[in-house]
């Protein structure tokens, strides 16, 4: 197995270059997975399941297919930064129960916008659409809870997302299209 041997060789050479630096790897956080173009192929031949996943700079990088078929890298948001990030903003809007809905929906679009500006990769569009609905739920509930109504119209409070939350789109191209250097000769 090639890739095997290059990649221990690659990570002894790393922790004996960092070692210099008085750092060192994580045991928990360094492993080596089979990841790539070929590594589901691989796996299927062999009677193993699907390509391992793992987490790097908020993303969690997943094997996959593109729509035609061919192979393409999945980023998805991980699912535990989302969750804190949720739960911060529920503590702010608690804490912002009483303010005039226009100083907390412009509060509001700029969290979601600069959370869009990280994640909002070309694949990712389903895990924001997630994040702004449950960022409107959560301010819904705050809103009912202010007025002490039991019912707070969903038609009102898509009308705050309509003016106060941006739409999910990608802001970032894809890799390929990202690296593709031209130069005006």
């Amino acid at each position: 197995m090639q890739w095997g041997t290059d990649a221990d060789r690659f990570r002894q050479s790393l922790g004996e270059r960092l070692g210099k630096f008085g750092l060192e790897l994580h045991p928990d956080k360094t492993r080596r997975i089979e990841f790539g173009r070929y590594a589901e192929s691989n796996r299927k031949r062999r009677g193993e399941g699907k390509p391992e996943t793992f987490d790097f700079l908020g993303f969690t990088h997943i094997s996959g297919k593109s729509r035609k078929g061919s192979y393409a890298v999945r980023r998805m948001t991980v699912r535990k930064r989302m969750r804190k990030k949720l739960q911060e903003i529920k503590q702010q809007l608690r804490l912002r129960m009483h303010d005039p809905v226009p100083q907390t929906g412009a509060w509001l679009r700029s969290v979601v916008q600069g959370y869009f500006n990280y994640y909002a990769v070309p694949g990712n569009i389903d895990s924001l659409g997630l994040f702004r609905e449950r960022v409107l739920r959560y301010w819904g509930r705050t809103l009912k809870r202010r007025s002490q109504t039991r019912r707070y119209a969903w038609v009102r409070r898509l009308k705050l997302a309509a003016q106060w939350l941006p739409i999910p789109r990608a802001l970032h191209p894809w890799p390929f299209d990202r690296f593709a250097a031209t130069h005006p000769r």
